[in-house]
């Protein structure tokens, strides 16, 4: 019976066996963990550069066509510059010393900057109260800014024009500031409530406990710690100023008060064939929106992905 017993014990040859058998198999896990990790990044990658090529192709073609004189654009593509390289710097003197195109680069500064600050103003207040502060209704009021983010702008020209002519506002610069604040604020309610609402309840409430008042709280807790979102509202509401066209011609109804987009427009000529000076124009108006973002880029990205304060 010992025989057998001792015959049936496994020994220490067997058992490194098996010992090994659980590490090799974890291994190869982690192996395989490894290289779906790494086909995973390589395949975000390919995505990201494949958007960047979609973006960055029709804009380098629109800088070539800009350099381009117009007999060449006329017979072939921004492509056959790299056969026949043709440059000249003609359009954008012709363009930059119009004098109505310097007036409505000039206007769209003008009209941009008010309606970009006004709606993140009152939208940050606004937002504050909807994330912050408890009172009766406030769902339905956050419900109600979220349904006219649907609404489109068109339907509400009419009656804005009725609005604007009873109180003798039509085609004044403060018809544009009110309708490009009033267009933004729903947008700018919705961001900035919900990145308020993801800020620590316990900070506000030490301060209601300190005694400091909700202005107060606004002012030097919620501003400072929510620049990243500001800055990302910041730019949607002046990328969207600044290329608005449609609203410029309906609200404002004054050629000396048009802005650059509608300059833009009548660059292409009678019979639409100058299309060497209007690609140097829109090269000329897409340069600022590009400034903006570049200088706040960083807010940007912090203002979409940011959801709390981490301490």
């Amino acid at each position: 019976m010992s025989r057998i017993a001792s015959s049936r014990r496994p020994t220490s040859s067997s058992r490194h066996v098996s010992s090994s058998r659980p590490t090799s198999s974890r291994r190869l896990a982690s192996s395989s963990r490894a290289r779906n990790h790494a086909w995973g990044r390589a395949l975000r990658t390919i995505i990201m550069l494949a958007l960047a090529l979609i973006w960055f192709i029709p804009a380098f073609g629109l800088f070539i066509t800009s350099l381009r004189p117009q007999s060449d654009i006329a017979t072939s593509g921004w492509w056959r510059i790299f056969a026949v390289p043709r440059f000249t710097i003609e359009n954008y003197s012709i363009v930059l010393g119009s004098h109505n195109f310097s007036t409505n680069f000039l206007n769209s500064f003008f009209i941009t900057i008010p309606s970009t600050i006004l709606p993140i103003a009152l939208g940050a207040l606004a937002a504050y109260a909807l994330a912050c502060m408890n009172f009766k209704g406030r769902n339905f009021v956050f419900f109600s800014v979220i349904a006219i983010l649907v609404l489109p702008l068109q339907t509400t020209w009419v009656p804005v024009l009725r609005m604007q002519s009873r109180f003798h506002m039509t085609g004044s610069w403060i018809s544009i500031w009110l309708a490009h604040t009033a267009y933004g604020l729903p947008f700018a309610i919705f961001l900035l409530r919900t990145f308020f609402a993801e800020l620590p309840k316990e900070l506000l409430e030490a301060a209601r406990i300190d005694g400091h008042s909700e202005f107060s709280i606004f002012c030097k807790i919620v501003i400072p710690l929510s620049v990243p979102a500001i800055a990302s509202l910041g730019i949607f509401q002046f990328v969207w100023v600044w290329n608005d066209l449609m609203n410029a011609l309906v609200l404002l109804q004054n050629p000396k008060k048009f802005p650059l987009t509608v300059a833009l427009q009548g660059l292409l000529g009678q019979y639409g064939s100058e299309w060497n000076l209007l690609a140097s124009g829109a090269f000329v108006s897409m340069s600022i929106p590009l400034v903006v973002f570049f200088l706040l880029q960083r807010y940007f990205v912090r203002g979409l992905t940011a959801g709390a304060v981490k301490g």
